[in-house]
C-alpha cells in the first residue's frame, strides 16, 4: 500500500451517516471515509465519476460500474455490500486492475425471510386486506393455505439453501433447479433436483435465487410463465432483470398466475405508472431482502475488511470475483 491514506467512498444511502462496524474497520486501518451528499444519484455515470475523483476504493450499492466509469476513475477496489455484482462490468474492472469484491455468507437468512414474507403476503392477502380495512371494507372470505404446496427454488446456492429448512418447517415440499447444485446437500435435505421445465410444471410457488447474467436475463418470460402451474405464485428476491415484467403483468391479469411477490424490479424505483403497481395480487418491496440490520452490519463490515485486506496485500479469501488480477497486483 502507498503511504497516502486510502480514500473510501460509501455509496449505500442506508449507511449514511451510520458509523457502524464497517466504519470502525476502515478507521482502524487509517482509511479516510468519504460520504456523498444526501440524495445524490449514482445511477448517473457523470455524477458517479465526479464523486470518484481522488477515491481509491468504493464500498458500494447497486449503482452501475461500467467501462466508461472505469475509464474515468482510478479505483483499486469495488467492494459490494451484498453478493450480486451484475451492476459491475467485471471484464472492464479486470482490464483496469480493479479488484471486485462481494460479501458471501452475510445476508442469506435476511433474503430467505423476505421471500417468505412475500409468500405469506400473497397467500394470505396481507397487503390487500390491510388496504381494504383502511378503506372501510371488512372482507373475511377464505384465503389459501400454504402448507401442502410445493416450493420450487430456481437456484440452490446460499440463499436457496437458506429457504429449505424454513420451507420444510411450514409443511412445504421442495424441488430445485440449479445447474451446479450440491447433490449431497439436496439428498440430505429432502430437496428433489429437477430440470427447469419440471420445476415450473410442479411448483405452486416459484422462487428465484439466481444472479442476473446475459444467460438468465428474462428467464421468466411468456414461454416460461405458460409452463407454470395455473394459480401458482412467482417470488423474486434476486434481481429484476430475471423477469420480463410485461409478460408477468399479462399472466397476472389473464388468470394464469395467482399472484407475485417482488422485492426487485428492472427499474428501481419504478415509474409511478408502472402497470404492476396497479395489481392487487402483487406484493412489492423496495429491494430490501438482504438488508435487515444484522445482515447490513455483516455485509458492510466484510466489504470494509475486503478493502483493508487488499490495501495490505492480503486478499480476502472467497470474496474477490476476478482473482486472476491478484498475482502481482498492488494497491
Amino acid at each position: 500500500m502507498s503511504s497516502a491514506k486510502p480514500r473510501v467512498l460509501i455509496t449505500p444511502p442506508v449507511l449514511h451517516p451510520q458509523q457502524g462496524p464497517y466504519y470502525e474497520v476502515l478507521a482502524a486501518a487509517g482509511c479516510e471515509v468519504v460520504y456523498p451528499p444526501a440524495g445524490v444519484n449514482f445511477n448517473d455515470a457523470n455524477t458517479l465519476v465526479a464523486h470518484l475523483r481522488g477515491i481509491d476504493a468504493v464500498l458500494c450499492s447497486v449503482e452501475p460500474y461500467t467501462r466508461d466509469v472505469m475509464d474515468r476513475s482510478k479505483l483499486r477496489c469495488i467492494a459490494r455490500v451484498g453478493v450480486g455484482y451484475d451492476a459491475v462490468d467485471v471484464t472492464a474492472a479486470t482490464d483496469h486492475g480493479v479488484a471486485v469484491c462481494i460479501t458471501p455468507g452475510t445476508n442469506e437468512n435476511s433474503v430467505a425471510e423476505q421471500a417468505f414474507a412475500m409468500i405469506f403476503s400473497v397467500f394470505r392477502e396481507i397487503a390487500v386486506r390491510d388496504a381494504e380495512i383502511r378503506a372501510g371494507q371488512w372482507r373475511r372470505n377464505c384465503v389459501r393455505r400454504l402448507a401442502g404446496n410445493t416450493l420450487g427454488l430456481v437456484g440452490l446456492g446460499r440463499i436457496g439453501r437458506a429457504m429449505v429448512p424454513r420451507a420444510h418447517g411450514l409443511g412445504l415440499s421442495v424441488v430445485a433447479y440449479d445447474p451446479f447444485a450440491d447433490r449431497d446437500y439436496a439428498a440430505a435435505n429432502k430437496v428433489k433436483l429437477v430440470s427447469f421445465d419440471e420445476l415450473l410444471a410442479q411448483s405452486d410457488i416459484v422462487s428465484l435465487h439466481m444472479p442476473c447474467t446475459p444467460e438468465t436475463t428474462d428467464l421468466i418470460n411468456r414461454a416460461t410463465l405458460a409452463k407454470m402451474k395455473k394459480d401458482s405464485v412467482l417470488i423474486n428476491t434476486s434481481r429484476g432483470g430475471l423477469v420480463d415484467e410485461d409478460a408477468l403483468h399479462e399472466f397476472l391479469t389473464n388468470g394464469h398466475l395467482f399472484g407475485a411477490g417482488l422485492d426487485v424490479l428492472k427499474q428501481e424505483p419504478p415509474s409511478k405508472d408502472h402497470p404492476l403497481l396497479k395489481l392487487k395480487n402483487v406484493t412489492l418491496a423496495p429491494h430490501m431482502g438482504g438488508i435487515d440490520q444484522t445482515a447490513l452490519d455483516a455485509m458492510a463490515k466484510l466489504a470494509a475488511e475486503c478493502i483493508v485486506g487488499l490495501s495490505r496485500g492480503e486478499p480476502p479469501p472467497g470474496c474477490v470475483v476476478n482473482p486472476q488480477i491478484l498475482p502481482g497486483w498492488k494497491w
